[in-house]
Parts: structure tokens; C-alpha cells; sequence
């Protein structure tokens, strides 16, 4: 069980073939900031996404260790052809002959699904590279410092496979969908970049000036 995945990930490196699991999270996010960030190459950072890369660069030291009945891996490619998904992973865990992911977030538990679809993306490309079914995966929020458990149900995969045809189709059409402002414009360190409200200003301004 040890090495189950050190034959399909010791060769994996980015491709531009293959959609990055990241792009699902920042999709279902905002599709928005996904086209800014994965089709126009812009990224700035803020006190936020700083807070989030110092968690992954902690993570992202690869190791291989056994802790009591679970053992752990850290920093591998994770990859699906079926899907042409390919992205790093935090944590991968297996114990009593189940396999799951581990996804590390900075801050709490937030109110969309986006943290929820990444770690399935990670199951599904885990399913593939084992052969085995992955039912569930986790996402350690490290201010809470607390997991959440994550279901991998049917009503989640398909939420995840539509996910993926969309940024497929964003990353394939290169079309910028329309920046809409809502709650979570709060703290986005593209927020200057889009500027929402003022897009949302200058339409009424037409509108009324018709």
C-alpha cells in the first residue's frame, strides 16, 4: 500500500494540456477571476493570498511518512486523463485501505462549495491513478485548525465535471465572462483589476442616459 502511487506520479510535471485543479476552485469562486488569472495571466497579491502561499509552501515539502495507522504523502502530481486534470497535492492519506485527499486552506470554513470541488477534482484523479473508489476527502482550514469532511457523492462529482467542461470552455474560447459583484469581491486581490461596481455604475449610467 506504501508505494501505490509512486509508479504514475514520478514523472508528472504542468502541462499546458491539462486544465489546473486550482482553476476549478477559483471558477466555481468566480469565473471571472478565473479568466483573469488562467487566460489573461494576471495575479496580484494581497494580505490573503500571501497568508495562502506561506500555508502551501510549508505543505509543499514532498515527504513520505507513516504516522500510527495512516500513512502520508505530501507534494505529489495528482492527474487524470479522463478529465485532463493535473495539479499538486497538499495531502494524500490512506488508512485501512482507503485513499483521500487533504486540502489545506487558510482561514475558516467559507460559505461556497469552491474548497469542496477542488478536493473532489483531487478524488477523481486519485480514482483513476489507484483503481481504488475515494468517498471522501478533508480540507484543513488552518485557522481553525480544524478538518472539514468532505463527501464525494454523485451530487458533488457532477457539480465537479460541469465545473471542469466550463473552464474547459473558458480556457479553450478565451471569452471574458462579466465581472458581477457580490460578497465575494470582499478581499479579492484582482478587485482593482475588474472594479464590478464600477462596471455595474457605467451600465446604469447608460441605461439611463438611453
Amino acid at each position: 500500500m506504501k508505494n501505490f502511487l509512486s509508479p504514475v506520479t514520478s514523472h508528472l510535471s504542468p502541462s499546458l494540456e491539462y486544465i489546473s485543479i486550482a482553476a476549478l476552485n477559483q471558477y466555481a469562486y468566480c469565473p471571472h477571476r478565473c479568466w483573469r488569472m488562467f487566460c489573461a495571466g494576471e495575479f496580484t497579491d494581497n494580505q490573503y493570498t500571501i497568508e495562502g502561499t506561506t500555508l502551501h509552501d510549508r505543505v509543499h515539502t514532498t515527504s513520505d511518512i507513516q504516522r500510527g495507522e495512516t500513512w502520508q504523502i505530501r507534494a505529489i502530481w495528482l492527474k487524470s486523463e479522463q478529465y485532463k486534470l493535473i495539479g499538486k497535492s497538499d495531502l494524500i492519506e490512506a488508512e485501512s485501505g482507503q485513499v483521500y485527499p487533504v486540502e489545506y486552506k487558510r482561514g475558516h470554513k467559507g460559505e461556497w462549495d469552491n474548497d469542496e470541488l477542488q478536493v473532489c477534482a483531487q478524488a477523481l484523479c486519485l480514482e483513476e491513478m489507484t483503481g481504488q473508489p475515494v468517498t471522501t476527502g478533508y480540507i484543513y482550514y488552518a485557522h481553525s485548525h480544524q478538518r472539514q469532511l468532505v463527501e464525494i457523492n454523485a451530487e458533488l462529482r457532477q457539480s465537479a465535471i460541469a465545473t471542469i467542461e466550463s473552464v474547459t470552455n473558458l480556457l479553450e474560447t478565451g471569452a471574458m465572462p462579466k465581472p458581477v459583484y457580490s460578497k465575494r469581491c470582499q478581499g479579492c486581490s484582482l478587485y482593482s483589476q475588474c472594479l464590478p461596481k464600477a462596471t455595474d455604475k457605467v451600465k446604469s449610467y447608460q441605461e439611463v442616459n438611453f
